[in-house]
């Protein structure tokens, strides 16, 4: 028997409403406005994922352990700053960032732990990895094998999207032209051996953090979109094939129907971006799309009241068509979030799922005159930059003459000055101010965990074929100096249990590294 959606009154919903919106706007149907699916939530929910990962592989792992038990229907992980820019546990590079912002991972035996008792085929795994994005899918790739699973049936997500990191965020460690090869050797490698595998998330998110506009967060995350677009079609490769494998990652502050018209707009402009560039298949021209609620509208001031940011974010990002989201804890201004924060964001996700209403059809506000127009005039104002991007060459010279990065700080500028001088009101900050009665206690990283990861470090070492280190090492960088995909390499270097410092050096001795001025 069909099910039927209806309210608490007995008022029967339809799937979708239609009037005052043209037919050729209907969900499903390109250019996706109203959503990628017909059906949307009704089909399915979102991925609720819950961002996770500090301290040692064996730490993050019995998080997740707790995560799956709570509901979380997918991982993502959040890597340590020395395995974000390719520097082992043990470098003095690392000396005081070990496992503090996400977790430490400097080889496969490490990985093997994060995962521990998780089988790989069951679940997606999203990454939040960009320089050293190659390293880590190939270790999660060789533990899938280990695991006996069909690699061709593994999905989730690395982040690798390296253009944002030039312009936002500073996890880079190749120039731009090397990085991009790394990133095209993925798309090439996971469309043949790895195919449900998402491989970049286009991300919006850190351009957001780093102080821009809804605005621009789009336009500039759609234009490196297009950057990688044109990198892949110059490699060869096939636009219908690749493209159904890119998605993107956005972030979701407090306007609520900006952000709402912000994710129907990006639909629409991706959907046109790659039916220019070639697109004819219908997958390939969809925007799919991770959302996480915002970090830096998090206070630490009154932190109880980021419940409700969190969840205003939340009802937006799903109002907008998500396919995954992850939610903040309250406390994560303050530190990594604690467990009954990680409950309480993931609880936000699941009332808003199952009590609220607004996933019984699709597109609920669209035709609403507001919506509507936010949406197009949201879509009109990031053109505008895309055009500029474009007469400038494209993403990777906007980001090389600082162009993206200048207007990311303007706006910065302003938004903060607003907040200084009262006319922008951040509640409990520059408003509704009160002596707080005491401190929350945060969720703290022993320091010595540094010590626990180099003493695995060396015994992975003694323990491990020296020569096949060394063969398989030597190997990648021949390939490196060539022109074939690094993939198989980094593959067996991983499985020889080479670190991912190891790794990522032979790739500096081969490409150099990027120095911004």
């Amino acid at each position: 028997m069909e099910k039927k959606f209806v309210t608490t009154s007995g008022i029967e919903i339809k799937e979708v409403y239609c009037s005052a919106i043209p037919l050729e706007d209907s969900p499903g149907i390109f250019p996706f406005t109203r959503g990628i699916q017909t059906d949307m939530y009704r089909g399915r929910f979102w991925t609720m994922r819950q961002y996770a990962g500090f301290s040692t592989a064996e730490e993050s792992n019995k998080r997740y352990h707790y995560l799956l038990a709570q509901g979380t229907t997918g991982l993502s992980v959040a890597f340590d700053l020395p395995t974000q820019i390719g520097y082992d546990s043990d470098h003095a590079m690392s000396d005081g960032e070990v496992g503090k912002v996400g977790v430490a991972i400097d080889s496969l035996r490490d990985m093997e732990q994060l995962f521990d008792g998780i089988e790989l085929q069951k679940i997606t795994t999203s990454m939040t990895i960009n320089a050293t994005a190659s390293i880590l899918l190939a270790m999660y790739i060789a533990l899938a094998k280990k695991q006996g699973a069909d690699i061709r049936q593994i999905s989730g997500t690395v982040q690798n999207d390296i253009l944002k990191e030039y312009a936002a965020r500073g996890t880079y460690i190749y120039p731009p032209k090397a990085s991009m090869r790394i990133i095209t050797d993925i798309f090439e490698y996971c469309s043949k051996e790895v195919p449900k595998w998402n491989t970049i998330s286009i991300s919006g998110y850190h351009i957001r953090e780093a102080g821009s506009t809804a605005v621009q967060e789009l336009a500039f995350t759609l234009a490196n979109g297009k950057a990688y677009l044109t990198a892949a079609l110059e490699k060869g490769l096939d636009i219908n094939v690749f493209a159904k494998r890119l998605s993107f990652f956005f972030n979701c502050h407090n306007n609520f129907f900006e952000e709402i018209a912000k994710f129907r707009a990006a639909r629409r402009m991706w959907a046109n971006i790659t039916k220019s560039l070639g697109a004819t298949d219908k997958k390939a021209q969809m925007l799919r799309f991770h959302t996480q609620t915002g970090g830096s509208t998090l206070t630490a001031q009154q932190p109880l009241n980021n419940v409700v940011r969190v969840a205003n974010q939340a009802m937006a990002a799903v109002l907008g068509g998500t396919q995954s989201l992850h939610t903040n804890g309250y406390d994560e201004a303050l530190s990594l979030p604690t467990e009954a924060a990680a409950k309480v964001a993931l609880r936000t996700q699941q009332i808003i799922a199952f009590e609220s209403g607004i996933t019984d059809t699709v597109d609920p506000l669209g035709g609403s005159y507001f919506i509507e127009s936010l949406t197009n005039e949201i879509e009109a104002a990031a053109q505008l930059y895309i055009d500029k991007i474009d007469a400038m060459g494209g993403a990777v010279n906007a980001i090389e003459n600082d162009y993206v990065q200048n207007q990311i700080a303007a706006a910065s500028y302003k938004y903060q000055l607003e907040v200084e001088e009262g006319s922008r009101v951040i509640v409990g900050v520059n408003r509704f101010v009160q002596q707080e009665e005491g401190a929350m206690e945060g969720f703290r990283i022993d320091d010595s965990i540094r010590l626990a990861q180099s003493g695995k470090i060396a015994l992975l070492k003694s323990e491990r074929d020296d020569f096949a280190v060394k063969y398989a090492l030597a190997n990648l960088k021949d390939t490196a100096l060539g022109e074939e995909n690094l993939m198989p390499g980094i593959l067996v270097a991983v499985e020889a249990y080479a670190t991912l410092g190891e790794i990522a050096n032979v790739f500096r001795e081969v490409f150099g590294e990027y120095k911004q001025c």
